[in-house]
């Protein structure tokens, strides 16, 4: 009888943001797969749980698949992390989902901490409809995408890098309009936790004088309808 694959949510800095179903599963399984076996060392020696770990990363995904799933049907029962978060989300996770689903091998999804969750709901915009972008294409394809979302009516998120920030707002700057919305949170949960709401122009401002340091979620506001 073939095992399962657990998707844990694992804390995006805070250690006490991680759920008791996914201590007890994470003491249970057989392997666990780890985006960085030394972040997710630190997370298992504070909760005092030894098991073996494998890497599974963007750059070995395609390469170690196979073998995951003969254990899998070998019976093994694996979980999935990432560094911080919830696998999947802009972090390896697809790859391996869609391959237990065709193979016929059970997945199980545990809910839990994700970042962007709560930089939309700091930002105070609207939450009704949102869309998720993740990180933008880094050059081919970049601007294409935000002329795109600029026309987007509804709140978007986006992932990004702390030293591209200010980059970042100034691309979205010609296209949104200087006195768009938008929202930084950074360094979520964790002791220096950050947000900073204003137009794009007045976050390009301060966070020049300012650099930002830590995880990066951008929000911006939807494109307002026209009256």
């Amino acid at each position: 009888m073939s095992g399962k694959l657990i998707l844990v949510p694992t804390p995006i800095g805070n250690l006490e943001d991680i759920t008791l179903r996914a201590l007890r599963l994470l003491k249970a399984c057989d392997v666990i797969l780890a985006e960085d076996t030394r972040q997710t060392g630190k997370l298992l020696k504070h909760y005092e749980i030894v098991k073996p770990m494998q890497s599974y990363h963007m750059h070995n995904e395609h390469k170690v698949l196979q073998q995951i799933i003969e254990q899998l049907h070998s019976g093994k029962n694996i979980c999935l992390v990432s560094d911080a978060g919830t696998p999947g989300i802009s972090d390896p996770g697809f790859l391996i989902v869609r391959e237990c689903l065709r193979s016929d091998i059970e997945v199980e999804c545990l809910p839990g901490a994700t970042a962007f969750v709560p930089a939309l709901l700091k930002s105070g915009f609207p939450t009704q409809g949102f869309c998720f972008e993740g990180f933008l294409p880094e050059k081919k394809g970049r601007q294409t995408k935000i002329i795109k979302l600029s026309e987007e009516s509804r709140t978007i998120i986006f992932y990004e890098a702390p030293h591209r920030l200010v980059k970042c707002l100034g691309q979205l700057q010609p296209y949104f309009g200087g006195q768009r919305q938008v929202s930084v949170s950074r360094e979520l949960t964790k002791m220096f936790e950050e947000t900073k709401t204003g137009t794009i122009d007045e976050l390009i401002e301060y966070f020049t004088n300012h650099p930002p340091k830590g995880e990066i979620v951008l929000v911006v506001a939807g494109k307002p309808d026209k009256d």
